[in-house]
């Protein structure tokens, strides 16, 4: 096989995986790992992958982000039985971070039986799905708005942060994996993410199953350093016994 018939199986390969590393290609096409960069380099730069964190993913599939419209309507069974289970953690006189996204929005959206509660967050239509709800109070982050995603973010978001102390956070994200751990495709985001992470005891993130070996490009933490997991009955098995070996609880909400 040549280079040229390499570099396509390599894209074919990414098409129908997902996602591809250097060490497994490197074995597959008996060459070495400095060869399979410089082809990922290549293939990345043609706009045919995109280049990852010790490989590439599929530059048509796991690097596309959808709108908050189209993100609503994915798997939404799925995460109202999520936002449910989020809810049972959730203590009166608590102050909360919720991350924006739609699973967490569905979390807001359970939150009208609190009598006290403070709750932050950068989502634009996770503060509207508060606002009918007596008992929460209302903070937001402020900062840029992304409309694509109803986001805040930015220097005045970060800041404004750093002013408070919560007990828990709860992060939606984009992708779920191994070696990438949790990740997001933009990048002021997962810098908001981390820090929403540091000012707070406990980092839960709330995801259905479809984020589980899937990758963005920007990394938010790495798995072993959440403390909970709220998951579907989808998760595999091999994320399932890693992440309990590595001390984190999971809690499985029924279909």
């Amino acid at each position: 096989m040549n280079t040229i018939e390499r570099r396509h199986d390599i894209v074919q390969v990414a098409l129908k995986k997902g996602k591809v590393q250097v060490p497994d290609l490197a074995r597959k096409y008996g060459v070495s790992d400095v060869t399979i960069r410089a082809d990922l380099n290549i293939l990345d730069e043609k706009g045919l992958l995109v280049r990852a964190r010790g490989g590439a993913v599929a530059s048509n599939r796991l690097t596309q982000e959808l709108s908050i419209d189209e993100k609503h309507s994915k798997h939404l069974n799925a995460k109202r039985g999520l936002a449910r289970k989020a809810c049972e953690l959730i203590k009166e006189g608590e102050a909360i971070l919720l991350d924006s996204g739609t699973t967490t929005a569905e979390i807001a959206n359970s939150l009208q039986a609190f009598k006290r509660l403070v709750v932050m967050t950068n989502g634009l239509n996770v503060a509207q799905n508060l606002m009918n709800h007596a008992g929460v109070e209302v903070l937001m982050t402020g900062g840029t708005l992304r409309k694509k995603s109803q986001s805040f973010y930015g220097r005045q978001a970060e800041e404004s942060l750093l002013r408070y102390h919560f007990d828990k956070v709860f992060l939606g994200v984009d992708g779920f994996d191994f070696q990438a751990g949790l990740t997001t495709h933009f990048e002021p985001e997962a810098i908001l993410n981390r820090l929403m992470c540091e000012v707070s005891k406990e980092i839960i993130v709330v995801t259905d199953s479809s984020k589980f070996n899937c990758s963005g490009v920007h990394k938010i933490r790495s798995f072993p350093d959440i403390n909970i997991l709220i998951t579907d009955t989808g998760i595999p098995d091999a994320f399932a016994q890693s992440l309990e070996k590595a001390g984190v609880r999971i809690i499985i909400a029924a279909d």
